[in-house]
């Protein structure tokens, strides 16, 4: 199930500035996150859609090569956002 456009604009808003700012590195990382645990709770319950897990894959290395990115421009906002999003890295 794809995002709302309410909750497109909020996460654009929280991290890129303002909703019409969908070129950010710090939305776009939050958006795949969202993305990434709506999908994780769906493979939990449907555990033999593999066309869904390969998106998923696909989403993850999109994510983090956004990271990776941010990570070389950007230490402190990479650092920021990593405690903000709560992920591991």
């Amino acid at each position: 199930m794809p995002l709302t456009k309410e909750k497109t604009a909020a996460i654009f808003t929280e991290f890129g500035g303002k909703a019409t700012n969908t070129g950010s590195i710090e939305g776009q990382i939050a958006q795949l996150t969202e993305r990434i645990s709506q999908i994780s709770g769906h493979l939990q319950q449907n555990k033999k859609d593999f066309s869904t897990h390969r998106g998923l894959m696909q989403l993850v290395g999109k994510r983090k090569r956004l990271l990776n990115y941010m990570q070389k421009h950007n230490l402190t906002g990479y650092r920021q956002l990593i405690e903000k999003l709560g992920l591991r890295k």
